[in-house]
């Protein structure tokens, strides 16, 4: 029986879960709250399968029971930090604040496309723009506000603007202040998206931008800038990282 890697990305909303076989192929995938990880592994994920490895990268820290738990399952469990070897280079500053998730980007993307200087943009409760060149080198990039957390910070820093969810009606022009407020945060995050690549597309050859997170869909036919997507990049960089980590699991 052929042996799986597991991989687990644990986000603020949703934890994503890939398994991936010797191929590096992705066989299985799961969106799980957090409360059910654990039970979803025992019951549904783990039963009749054998795993080479496991590496997690998580935002938050109700992760360490899993890892705990996992650690009973193989002997190669990973936890992705500022400490954990990557298969490129380094060059952000302050790697102790580096978020996993945008490491694991870089990774994916590099592998993806090592001729290339690639940009991904992981749309999320934050936007992050990150930056590696086809020198095989992580240079960092940008962050700035998710839709939904502009709309929260429209409403909770003023006095009238009412709380206003993504989901609803979306044109350019809102005929009310709830469409109104929603235009501006999604289009408005979509003409940033565009400027950001142009800048990045001007002043590096052989470009490429990738667009991946769970509020990506959002913006399907609103961006006009050429940017290839790729919903599971996180995951295929974090199965590169346990690769990288774990000889055996190549």
């Amino acid at each position: 029986m052929s042996a799986f890697k597991l991989c687990i990305d644990w986000g603020n909303s949703f934890v994503k879960v890939a398994l991936f076989d010797q191929n590096d192929k992705i066989t299985d995938r799961y969106v799980l709250h957090s409360d059910e990880v654990i039970s979803q592994l025992q019951n549904e994920i783990l039963p009749r399968r054998t795993f080479a490895g496991a590496i997690i990268s998580s935002v938050t820290n109700q992760h360490k029971e899993v890892v705990e738990f996992l650690k009973e399952v193989t002997p190669n469990v990973v936890v992705l930090d500022s400490n954990t070897k990557i298969p490129i280079l380094n060059a952000y500053s302050s790697s102790e604040t580096l978020g996993a998730d945008r490491i694991a980007l870089a990774c994916a993307a590099y592998s993806a496309f090592p001729e290339k200087n690639n940009l991904v943009i992981c749309i999320g409760t934050c936007i992050t723009y990150n930056f590696i060149g086809k020198n095989r080198t992580f240079r960092g990039g940008s962050i700035s506000p998710g839709v939904q957390m502009r709309l929260t910070a429209m409403h909770e820093h003023t006095e009238k603007l009412p709380s206003v969810k993504v989901e609803g009606d979306l044109m350019l022009i809102g005929f009310d202040t709830e469409t109104g407020m929603r235009a501006g945060a999604l289009y408005g995050t979509a003409a940033e998206i565009d400027g950001i690549v142009a800048m990045y597309e001007a002043q590096f050859p052989d470009f490429n931008a990738i667009l991946t997170g769970g509020d990506a869909p959002l913006f399907a036919g609103k961006l006009k800038s050429k940017i290839f997507a790729d919903p599971e990049i996180l995951l295929k960089g974090l199965n590169q990282i346990l690769k990288h980590n774990v000889p055996q699991t190549r």
